[in-house]
């Protein structure tokens, strides 16, 4: 017998088992070819929207956390200015004065120095904004530790005060005075 034979032989026999068998590979074939396939790309189209709107979503929290970041810092640096200027700068004229005329002699006596004369500035406005600088030249004398001490002090004093020069001289010899100029500086924020 010839495999063509056998093969007709054996569907004969079989047939009611082979032909639902194959008819339900046929349609397994037509349901995965027009239904489950298409379904499956769709979910495949469904993840990779999914993954880009989270990609999409952490760049959106990143870029509104860093805004969210830039407004606080920006607040606090306005805090920061609105604090530095109540607090640390001398609120007018008369105030910044009142620092370089009272405070910096007391200061000076203090550490030993001896205040001998000044030459104020008119007050000027600075560049650009409402501060005005105000400074004036000192000449103080005193023995070398007491005035390094002296502008130590000066440079950590709340009040601000800005050293622009210092001008050391020897004034006597034997006695190691030194002559000490200083031209300082200080702001204050012009009246609105």
């Amino acid at each position: 017998m010839s495999d063509n034979a056998l093969g007709r032989r054996v569907l004969r026999e079989h047939r009611r088992l082979l032909v639902p068998l194959t008819i339900t590979l046929v349609v397994n074939l037509l349901v995965y070819g027009f239904l489950v396939r298409p379904l499956a790309d769709r979910v495949a189209n469904f993840a990779e929207r999914d993954a880009t709107a989270d990609q999409s979503l952490a760049a959106a929290r990143a870029e509104h956390a860093a805004a969210t970041g830039t407004l606080t810092g920006k607040d606090r640096a306005s805090q920061e200015l609105a604090r530095f200027y109540k607090d640390v700068l001398p609120r007018d004229l008369a105030a910044a004065r009142r620092l370089t005329h009272t405070r910096i002699p007391e200061i000076a006596r203090q550490f030993n120095v001896e205040f001998f004369s000044r030459t104020v500035s008119p007050p000027a406005r600075a560049r650009e904004g409402s501060l005005v600088r105000y400074t004036e030249k000192i000449d103080m004398a005193g023995r070398y530790r007491d005035v390094r001490a002296f502008i130590h002090h000066l440079e950590n004093v709340p009040e601000f005060v800005v050293i622009d020069d210092v001008s050391l001289s020897e004034e006597d010899e034997e006695g190691g005075v030194l002559a000490l100029a200083l031209q300082l500086s200080t702001y204050y924020r012009e009246a609105e």
